[in-house]
Formats: structure tokens, C-alpha cells, sequence
């Protein structure tokens, strides 16, 4: 099946407000930026995204945080995004801290159809306790809280139960990608957008070099075409757009 679309307007034409976004990028590695521009473009309100962080430098989910299209996040990482933490602090955003090796996994279970899971990460803490911030008041107060999780024991240690992730939508960038939807992505890349494709209900994938079925070796396909629906070849500029979050030189 032909997967590719002609534009990433198209792409993401269908998505509505409330949408839920599975969101891939590492940093400023990975990000579909030119996806999102398209949904800043498409217009959609009040949308809920996962992702490892939310931007940053007024790059990648930055820019739809900007214009007051996010009302929630579920993530690991604020980092240096000023505006990120503005918008929380005042109670304009809603916010779901997890530690990142569980928001790794809960992608990638609700990619694999397993409902839920137990960890040990946060036992003792207030992510299994319950009482974390997702949203203040305002004035310094919380609004809403986390709820306590379910603990369970195995072999004398407490594990706590986390959910799967299955979102509306995902977003991801690849290196490269065929008509099917099989996926390279290239070094640090990697480390969120296989799991928020898997996420997805309809996964739309940017790819950097669009190939033909067949040149891709089985053996280098980091994800298989069946975790995605939708396919937008980057013209050389788009390609070429990636930002440098920290840039160090070597004296």
C-alpha cells in the first residue's frame, strides 16, 4: 500500500480539537517540525500531546505552546522552555510529569496493546503517592493533583502500576522511510519516535529520503510499516531544517 501523501497540510487535515498527540523528537533531534507547522497552519484547538519535552528556542511543539493551542502535556522534560513553564505555573496548562524511562515504556505498551504495566521507578514518591501539581490555580495554589496509583509487591519490592498511552494522532520525523511506512531514524532520533509512532491510532511520518519499496534493508528498519498510516516526503529545505539546542565548539 502507496502510504505517501501529497503535502503534510493533507496529512493532517483530519485533526480535530481535543486531539490527542503522540509527539517524537529527542530534544531538538528528531522533530517533525514541518508537521507541526502544518497543524499550527491546520488550526486545531486544545490539544492534549505526549512527548519527551515540548520544544524549545520557539522550535518543534514550542510553537504551538506559543499560540495557546496545547492544554495539556504529558512528558518527562521542561528544560529551558520559558514559556512551557509560564503557562504551567500560571495554571494555563496542565501538566503530567513522568520519569522518562516510564514514559518510554508506556508508549510502547499502548503500541503493543498491553493495558498496563508495574515499574519500580517513583515507588515512595509522589508519582506512585499521588499529590504532583497538574495544574495550578493561579496563585501559587494547585488545582488539580495527581491521584494515588496502585502498588503492588513482587519479590519484596513495591511496584507501581502505570498505564499504556494510546493517543488520536502521532507525529514523528524519520531519515528515511518507503512508501510502506518503514522507518531509519538517525542516531538520538531514535529515542522517542519509534514509541510515539507505535502510540498512534494514525501515525503520520515525515521522512527526510523517500524510497522505494524494497531498497530499505529488512535489517536496518528500526519500525515497520504497519505502525504507520500516512507518509509526507521533506523537499531539501525542510530536510535541512534542524536546530541546535546547545551549541558547543572545541577550542
Amino acid at each position: 500500500m502507496d502510504k505517501v501523501w501529497e503535502s503534510a497540510a493533507d496529512a493532517v487535515a483530519d485533526l480535530r480539537d481535543g486531539a490527542s498527540l503522540a509527539v517524537g523528537g529527542f530534544g531538538l533531534s528528531g522533530v517533525p517540525n514541518t508537521l507541526i507547522a502544518a497543524v499550527l497552519e491546520q488550526g486545531s484547538d486544545g490539544l492534549s500531546v505526549v512527548s519527551n519535552n515540548c520544544g524549545a528556542m520557539e522550535s518543534g511543539l514550542a510553537v504551538l505552546l506559543s499560540a495557546g493551542r496545547i492544554s495539556r502535556v504529558t512528558g518527562s522534560y521542561i528544560g529551558a522552555n520559558k514559556e512551557f513553564a509560564r503557562q504551567y505555573l500560571a495554571g494555563e496548562l496542565e501538566v503530567e510529569l513522568i520519569p522518562q524511562g516510564t514514559l518510554a515504556e508506556r508508549l510502547r505498551a499502548g503500541g503493543c496493546g498491553i493495558p498496563a504495566f508495574y515499574t519500580p521507578a517513583g515507588v515512595g514518591t509522589q508519582v506512585a503517592d499521588g499529590g504532583l501539581p497538574w495544574r495550578y490555580d493561579g496563585d501559587g495554589g494547585v488545582a488539580l493533583a495527581s491521584p494515588p496509583k496502585e502498588i503492588r509487591e513482587f519479590d519484596g519490592v513495591g511496584h507501581v502500576l502505570e498505564h499504556g498511552i494510546r493517543t488520536d494522532f502521532a507525529l514523528v520525523r524519520a531519515a528515511r522511510g518507503d512508501r510502506h511506512g518503514n522507518l531509519v531514524f538517525n542516531k538520538s532520533a531514535r529515542n522517542f519516535n519509534p514509541l510515539a509512532a507505535m502510540a498512534g491510532r494514525i501515525t503520520v511520518a515525515e521522512v527526510e529520503e523517500l524510497v522505494e519499496p524494497g531498497v530499505l534493508d529488512p535489517d536496518s528498519v528500526h519500525l515497520p510499516g504497519i505502525f504507520v498510516q500516512r507518509v509526507v516526503a521533506l523537499t531539501p529545505e525542510q530536510a535541512a531544517d534542524k536546530k541546535i539546542e546547545q551549541r558547543t565548539v572545541r577550542v
